[in-house]
C-alpha cells in the first residue's frame, strides 16, 4: 500500500473508475464556466469545428481530476500539486461517453530540505472505446515517511 512520497516507484501504474457525461453535464457546466456556442446549442454545435455538442476542456479536466484524487495514487495524501504540464485535449467528450483515467509514476525527486518530494504522474483520460481524450502532468508534492 502506498502510504508515503517513499513508497512511490518509477513506473508504477493507477487506474480509476469512470464517469458518464450527459448532456446537461455539458450544457450546465458551459452555462457557468465556458459558455460557448458548441458547448451550449446542438445546432450551433454541428456547424463548429467539433461537429457537435461537446464537452468544455476545462470540465474534461475537472472530470479528470475527480477521478486523479478518487484513484489515490499517494494512498491517504491529498493530490496537492505546484502545477501541471504537457496539458493536452486529444479528441472531443461527448454527452453520453465514459470517461476513465490510467496513470503511471514518471518521475520522483527528493526534496533535501524538505520532508517531501515530487511526484510526477502521467494521467491519460480515455472514453468508452478506449480512445484518449486528454492527458496531463501533474507536479505533485507528496510528503515522506516521517523519520
Amino acid at each position: 500500500m502506498i502510504e508515503w512520497f517513499d513508497d512511490l516507484k518509477i513506473g508504477m501504474r493507477f487506474k480509476s473508475e469512470a464517469a458518464t457525461v450527459s448532456k446537461e453535464d455539458i450544457i450546465r457546466f458551459a452555462k457557468e464556466y465556458d459558455p460557448q456556442p458548441f458547448h451550449l446549442d446542438e445546432e450551433a454545435a454541428k456547424k463548429s469545428i467539433l461537429g457537435g455538442l461537446a464537452a468544455s476542456g476545462w470540465q474534461t479536466a475537472a472530470i479528470a481530476m475527480r477521478l486523479a484524487a478518487s484513484a489515490r495514487p499517494f494512498g491517504p495524501h491529498p493530490l496537492f500539486g505546484a502545477g501541471v504540464d504537457d496539458l493536452r485535449w486529444l479528441k472531443p467528450v461527448r454527452p453520453g461517453d465514459t470517461i476513465f483515467l490510467e496513470g503511471e509514476v514518471v518521475e520522483l525527486a527528493a526534496s533535501r530540505t524538505k520532508p517531501q518530494g515530487i511526484a510526477r504522474v502521467r494521467w491519460t483520460a480515455y472514453n468508452q472505446h478506449g480512445e484518449a481524450v486528454y492527458t496531463f502532468n501533474p507536479i505533485a508534492i507528496v510528503p515522506s515517511r516521517p523519520k
